[in-house]
């Protein structure tokens, strides 16, 4: 008797377990057509921009259970229903204040159920909270901070809020002024184009030395920090602290041997600063990394000839020939080369020669139609009274077509001949 009393009790716990789990089911596809009816309702209204009508179903979806209507974008179509109210609609403040307190209740709720999008909801709460909220800065540009951290890809806008924020609440107790340097340095490199972010660089400081001082300290803070490294350099450049740009400059390249545009800026400034032996290998690197690069010769010829090694100035001045036939400038200053030998000369019948030889040479530059055949002419020009005169030809017996080879102590290394015209 016991054991079948034991059975039907066990019996019975099962009919109850089963029918209580049928009515739970029920319940929960009633719930489910429940909210596929609001959001149905939410939808329709919301399509036809009926938004005092849609939003009480949105918040039935959102309040109860919106998991599966996110992918159907129940949020952003909220949002878009109530920033209509607030700014399109004739209510007073203490309305537009309901609505501002109740965007920052969705944007809680969106960040929680639709995490994929949690920086956007956030960048979008951070605006409501500044803009319309008055709530206090720091817990404003915390929140934008967190928005930007967890989605680096939101729109310039929203960094420009916040770099608004940081510069407006600088003050001496806190970083707020190179954080905005730093968030400005960023959107300045993803936009080059944009002049508005370089005049919010600007006016973070009362003047350049001031913005020298600022990205000095932003990089003494972080020091291996390659881009506040470069930005402190940029400034430097910027301000002509020349001397001030070498420690980050030499640091650059210390860290990134292999980036062109630091050992360019820093081959730049040791030949601005005449550290000519730097400027050397500086320029030297650089003709490693880019063999094909016409500028680097150049730029190394011109530093030979700052120190008076013309030979070898021409000769990297060929190499640039030879990379770029049709060039002018090369040929211009291989034309300098000579008249600077023929000025460190006496003015003699072969120093005549010489500057020949540079009016044949500017000449040839003239020719190629280049940006410095203006320039090349002129030098023409000036030099009319420098080379030899007819007279110089007939006391020496020579007539045109003759071969004037250019010889003597001052002159060995050029090797050149000039015609008599």
């Amino acid at each position: 008797m016991k054991g079948t009393i034991k059975i039907f009790v066990i019996f019975s716990y099962l009919i109850l377990s089963f029918l209580s789990n049928n009515l739970i089911v029920a319940q929960n596809n009633v719930s489910n057509q429940q909210l596929m009816a609001d959001f149905s309702l939410f939808y329709e209204y919301q399509k036809n921009k009926d938004y005092a009508s849609a939003i009480p179903y949105g918040w039935k979806v959102i309040n109860t259970d919106p998991t599966n209507f996110v992918k159907y974008k129940l949020f952003p179509k909220m949002e878009e229903a109530l920033w209509y109210i607030h700014d399109s609609t004739k209510i007073d403040e203490a309305a537009k204040k309901k609505i501002a307190d109740t965007l920052l209740y969705l944007y809680d709720k969106a960040i929680k159920y639709d995490s994929v999008s949690a920086g956007y909801y956030l960048a979008k709460k951070a605006f409501v909270m500044g803009n319309w909220e008055n709530e206090n800065p720091a817990k404003v540009i915390a929140t934008y901070e967190e928005a930007i951290k967890k989605d680096s890809t939101l729109p310039s806008f929203y960094k420009d809020q916040l770099g608004l924020l940081y510069a407006k609440n600088a003050t001496d107790e806190n970083d707020y002024k190179l954080k905005a340097l730093e968030l400005y340095s960023k959107l300045s490199e993803l936009e080059p184009n944009n002049e508005l972010w370089v005049q919010r660089i600007e006016g973070l400081a009362e003047n350049i030395e001031q913005l020298v001082d600022i990205t000095k300290k932003a990089w003494d803070l972080d020091k291996n920090n390659l881009e506040k490294a470069w930005k402190y350099a940029s400034i430097c450049l910027q301000a002509k602290e020349l001397n001030k740009a070498l420690e980050p400059l030499e640091f650059l390249v210390s860290k990134a041997p292999k980036v062109i545009n630091y050992w360019k800026q820093l081959a730049n400034t040791y030949d601005k600063l005449d550290m000519n032996d730097k400027a050397l290998q500086a320029y030297k690197t650089l003709i490693e990394l880019q063999p094909d690069n016409r500028d680097n010769y150049v730029n190394i010829a011109l530093v030979y000839k700052k120190i008076d090694q013309l030979a070898v100035a021409r000769t990297y001045l060929q190499k640039a020939m030879n990379i770029s036939p049709d060039w002018d400038y090369p040929y211009v200053i291989e034309a300098q080369l000579y008249e600077q030998a023929a000025r460190a000369c006496d003015f003699d019948f072969m120093a005549k020669c010489v500057y020949l030889l540079a009016v044949n040479t500017y000449k040839k530059a003239a020719s190629l139609n280049g940006p410095f055949a203006s320039q090349a002419a002129e030098r023409v020009k000036a030099l009319a009274n420098s080379i030899p005169t007819k007279e110089d030809y007939f006391f020496r017996q020579l007539k045109s077509g003759d071969t004037i080879k250019i010889e003597g102590p001052c002159y060995s290394w050029i090797q050149r001949s000039v015609i008599v015209p």
